[in-house]
């Protein structure tokens, strides 16, 4: 038994040796006007950074078109343990149009497009097919997940069916998608062609909430269960296209095992006018409310040490 656990606490020890010889702080985006850190020094006091605080896009595509179907910025301070969440509602206005269809051009040019929007730097880039989603909690087990309102929509054409109630519910992960997914409900009276309408009150707003809390429901049970970490590695390489380094996101796991998903999680999804007409993308182009729009970024997901203002930002205003 002495020699069994000897050799256990080898091998512990090896691996952990491994994992800090593979792990790599990861470089923080440098503005184009910034001067670099020498080689083999931290740039963490850049710019006026918060020291260990990074960002990132997550961007989910449209499973039926060539746009992103999900955006949102997250800022993660590793020293205060803290994630701030915004969602960007697809129909954002830019100047080009709608922010979603930006993904057309490629992930990059979206979160340049994002950080020029919104002022800040955004640090890494994660794309995540959706059938990843659908593989992760699949693999978890399913989720506990409380449902928010009543979703019913048919599409034949996608062989598509949404139908929940409101409630706490396990989802497995085809359920996950399908709660993601649904916009519009199809058994009821409505202001869109075909008897559709919105399944929630405040219409796209409420469907990014119920997807940030999604994501925030797998994080939290994906990190509850460490020991699938293989598997997890296997699916992020099979279906995440992301610039972080594998080194990179080691350095990432440690602090992220103990997070407080109850206390140090915050969300919010960007406001605006969900109505405003844009000659050739017509009308529902969702347009940002600026000085709402600043307040949101200082308070989740700035990552300098002072607030920035609205002349640090580029919010494309048609009306």
């Amino acid at each position: 038994m002495y020699g069994v656990l000897v050799a256990v606490s080898a091998i512990i020890v090896i691996l952990f040796c491994a994992y800090k010889l593979m792990s790599k702080e990861p470089e923080m985006a440098v503005e184009p006007s910034a001067t670099p850190a020498p080689p083999g020094e931290s740039a963490q006091q850049d710019n006026g950074r918060k020291p260990y605080t990074y960002t990132f896009l997550l961007v989910a595509k449209d499973q039926v078109g060539s746009n992103a179907d999900t955006m949102i910025v997250c800022m993660y301070d590793t020293v205060n343990q803290t994630v701030g969440m915004v969602s960007i509602p697809r129909d954002t206005l830019v100047e080009s149009g709608k922010l979603n269809a930006v993904y057309q051009d490629g992930i990059e040019t979206l979160r340049d497009t994002i950080s020029d929007m919104l002022g800040i730097p955004i640090d890494f880039y994660v794309g995540v097919n959706m059938d990843g989603f659908k593989v992760l909690v699949d693999e978890l087990g399913g989720i506990e997940f409380n449902v928010p309102v009543h979703m019913a929509y048919d599409d034949p054409t996608q062989d598509l069916h949404i139908h929940y109630e409101p409630g706490l519910q396990h989802l497995d992960g085809q359920d996950v998608l399908n709660v993601a997914r649904c916009r519009k409900n199809s058994d009821g009276p409505g202001t869109y062609p075909d008897n559709i309408y919105s399944a929630y009150p405040d219409n796209d707003i409420g469907r990014t909430r119920t997807q940030q809390q999604l994501i925030a429901a797998i994080l939290k049970k994906a990190l509850s269960n460490p020991q699938k970490i293989n598997s997890y590695i296997e699916i992020f390489l099979e279906y995440v296209n992301t610039d972080l380094e594998f080194g990179e996101m080691l350095w990432f796991a440690e602090p992220a095992l103990g997070f407080d998903f109850e206390n140090g999680m915050t969300s919010a999804t960007l406001t605006g006018d969900g109505n405003t007409y844009y000659p050739g993308w017509g009308k529902y182009c969702y347009e940002l409310y600026p000085e709402e729009t600043l307040e949101t970024v200082n308070q989740l997901i700035n990552p300098y040490t002072e607030d920035l203002t609205l002349e640090d930002m580029n919010i494309f205003q048609y009306n």
